[in-house]
């Protein structure tokens, strides 16, 4: 009796624990992103993918399957190394290709639900 009472503890356990979130792939995280920003060829590449007007390299594929997730859910399937590296793309883009932030700003964003969000999170990191 006591065996089949420690069983179903186990079992209802198991049941009512919330299965852990599945995190994005990690094996693109090495990507040096201050290669791509310094390369204006590289950058407009996966600027491309995402836009669909190019074709997309492995992690570019990657990141635009990922990318609607991700901004849905404030980057929370993200590695640390993501988060940091998206945040250093967007101030990039915002400050340097306004044209290409704006593109994939009307394709991402069009209701512009995570524009403010996003923009402020990174101003306010700029000023600290």
């Amino acid at each position: 009796m006591r065996v089949c009472t420690i069983h179903l503890v186990c079992l209802l356990g198991l049941v009512l624990a919330k299965p852990e979130e599945k995190k994005y792939t990690t094996k693109y995280d090495n990507v040096d992103i201050d290669t791509i920003l310094k390369s204006e060829r590289l950058l407009k590449n996966y600027v491309h993918c995402l836009l669909e007007k190019g074709n997309c390299t492995p992690d570019g594929a990657e990141l635009k399957a990922h990318l609607p997730d991700a901004l849905l859910t404030d980057c929370s399937k993200c590695s640390a190394v993501q988060k940091k590296g998206s945040k250093k793309i967007i101030r990039y883009l915002i400050d340097n290709k306004p044209d290409w932030y704006k593109e994939l700003e009307t394709k991402y964003d069009p209701e512009g639900t995570y524009k403010a969000k996003y923009e402020k999170e990174i101003k306010d990191q700029a000023s600290e």
